[in-house]
């Protein structure tokens, strides 16, 4: 019977046969952890969920984000509606999986 590595994301559980994927995975959860940190102390009455979403939306669109802020905003305009970000997430994992 083969041993097939896995790793596992202490953030939210999530599993992966690839280490690089695992570890992207992990530094945009903590990203998004920061993000929605930050929106909770600059805004102390926003609600919770809405602040970890935006804080996930940055997060997933970093790159983007990052070409909009260095001169080209059109992009922001780019991205894509997304209607649950973790079920988003979870999905590109799957996606990820079957390509191995």
């Amino acid at each position: 019977m083969p041993v097939i590595p896995m790793w596992k994301c202490d953030r939210d559980g999530s599993m992966f046969d690839d280490k690089k994927a695992a570890e992207e995975h992990d530094k945009m959860l903590e990203l998004a952890a920061n993000i929605t940190h930050m929106l909770e102390r600059h805004y102390s009455t926003i609600d919770e969920k809405l602040a970890e979403d935006i804080g996930l939306l940055f997060a997933q669109n970093k790159e983007t984000i990052a070409k909009a802020i260095k001169g080209k905003p059109e992009l922001i305009l780019e991205i894509e509606p997304q209607a649950d970000l973790k079920t988003a997430a979870s999905s590109s994992k799957k996606a990820e999986k079957k390509d191995t």
